[in-house]
């Protein structure tokens, strides 16, 4: 079985009006205070784990869900092993060896702001354009949601769809290379141990749930219990057809039949982790005006600083049609000693084998009405707690935007201007980026009449604060010496950004 990446669908009455309307950052145990169930470094610090040990994004989960992508049974679990012998119970400190290879100077960033929840269903007013009020509702405290309707008017909705349109989509789909297969299967380990590292409850036995606890994707399908018992029978993995399998029966398994089981299955659109389209559109300057207006909004609302918000990435737009979905999933990653944001990678004097996303916010925009479906669902959102395994119960898993989207806690409707934000990481308590935040969990629903359109502006920080801060002052360096050249080439979109369309 193999891990998926993840890309979104796509973080008192009483109270002072000025405090209201100028978000500030929390601390955590504020952000968090009042939480309830409903249905429905300064210092250059060692990269740290972002993530609590059994976490949705655990360290030796987290490099499996981020790189080996689509890729099978024996070799994913492979990689597991050799991160959990790796690593063990030692501190994730990377080492004054390894702190010393890339000394950075002093950071100079201030604390991130922080919208506060107050309680679920507060409204505030905000002023983000000259000529209107927005009003800000707190969805959800645990992950930390607002949705703020008409964010977007219907024309600039129109426009953003045309630019896509015209720029042209492609399939949102992520696929496996050679080089990852080839190295998956130089790793040597013994059946017994793989055994002994997907048994989460120690009894012996694998059930379905831990066994789907463990993958995302399977040759490029959203793996279910019903894919999981047919490969069991298809390679004869599990005579007695209970769906568990013994120690025994696991030993007795050919990994190799595996392989052959699912290179033969070529997956549908419908069993894809992820059935969409989508592209890129910039932002920067130079950009068709409507793109502009909207990024400073952006800046207006999040209340970042301005570099922070212009070098973040360009705006993702993502249709989805009739049967579009999007399984449940973060959007952002945490960083360990082996990998380094996909934005700061450009900057850093580090070699780390791997990359990921490192997303503070996001915030989703819908471009259109859509006829049925398409909500966006956050499934255990205000959950007093949280285990990875309880999403995961008989045969419901509440990651499965197709077929149990009804079952999580929260679903947003799609209505066309709205635009939904929530904070990917929590705080660490100094005024930067803290833990993942296993609650931001969501996933799009699927779209049972029509087509829905929407769009996902991502605001990238890196947890390293000096890292962060060394990243700004090299792009403020090259923007001195070359103008919008030197900006990074993952940031432009030059083909689109002398576009002037009117709707």
């Amino acid at each position: 079985m193999a891990a998926a990446a993840a890309a979104t669908d796509l973080c008192p009455e009483a109270a002072v009006a000025d405090e209201a309307a100028n978000p500030h950052w929390v601390p955590p145990e504020h952000s968090l205070a009042g939480a309830t169930t409903r249905p429905g470094d300064d210092q250059d610090a060692p990269v740290r784990p972002l993530c609590k040990p059994r976490g949705i994004c655990s360290r030796a989960y987290f490099l499996v869900l981020m790189v080996f992508v689509h890729l099978y049974l024996g070799n994913v679990l492979a990689l597991l092993l050799f991160v959990h012998y790796s690593n063990g119970d030692e501190s994730t400190d990377p080492g004054p060896q390894r702190r010393a290879q890339s000394p950075r100077p002093k950071s100079t960033l201030g604390p991130l702001t922080r919208l506060e929840g107050i309680k679920v269903g507060y409204e505030r007013k905000v002023q983000l354009v000259t000529d209107r009020d927005h009003f800000i509702r707190t969805l959800s405290l645990k992950p930390l949601l607002f949705e703020i309707p008409g964010f977007l008017s219907d024309e600039e909705c129109r426009l953003i769809i045309h630019l896509a349109q015209m720029k042209g989509l492609q399939r949102s789909q992520i696929l496996p290379t050679e080089e990852y297969e080839e190295a998956m299967s130089s790793m040597q380990v013994s059946q017994l141990d793989l055994f002994r590292l997907l048994d989460q409850n120690h009894d012996g036995r694998l059930q379905l749930r831990e066994v789907l606890a463990q993958t995302r994707l399977g040759n490029g399908r959203w793996m279910t219990p019903e894919n999981i018992q047919e490969m069991y029978s298809a390679i004869k993995a599990d005579p007695d057809g209970d769906g568990v399998l013994s120690l025994q029966e696991f030993s007795n398994m050919d990994l190799r039949d595996f392989h052959k089981y699912m290179r033969s299955h070529k997956a549908e659109s419908s069993e894809l982790v992820r059935n969409s389209h989508h592209t890129w559109l910039y932002q920067g300057e130079g950009a068709h005006h409507v793109m502009r207006a909207i990024r400073q909004r952006v800046l207006r609302l999040t209340r970042l600083s301005p570099e922070i918000v212009e070098l973040s990435e360009p705006l993702q737009v993502v249709r989805y049609g009739e049967g579009g979905h999007y399984h449940a999933h973060v959007d952002s990653g945490p960083v360990y000693p082996e990998t380094i944001c996909s934005h700061t990678k450009l900057v850093a004097n580090e070699s780390v084998p791997f990359e990921t996303s490192c997303r503070y916010m996001t915030v989703l925009f819908y471009l259109n009405n859509v006829t049925g479906g398409g909500e966006t669902v956050f499934p255990v959102a205000d959950n007093r707690t949280y285990d990875e395994m309880s999403l995961i119960q008989d045969d419901v898993d509440l990651r499965d935007t197709r077929r149990h989207c009804d079952k999580g806690n929260l679903r947003v409707k799609p209505r066309q201007g709205t635009a939904v934000f929530w904070y990917n990481y929590l705080p660490d308590g100094q005024g930067w980026v803290g833990d993942v935040d296993d609650y931001s969990l969501h996933g799009g629903c699927l779209v049972t009449r029509g087509t829905k359109w929407i769009a996902n502006n991502w605001i990238n920080v890196d947890p390293s604060r000096a890292r962060q801060a060394l990243f700004q002052q090299e792009m403020a360096r090259l923007a001195r010496e070359g103008g919008a050249n030197s900006q990074p080439e993952w940031a432009l979109d030059r083909a689109y950004s002398d576009a002037r369309v009117e709707l």
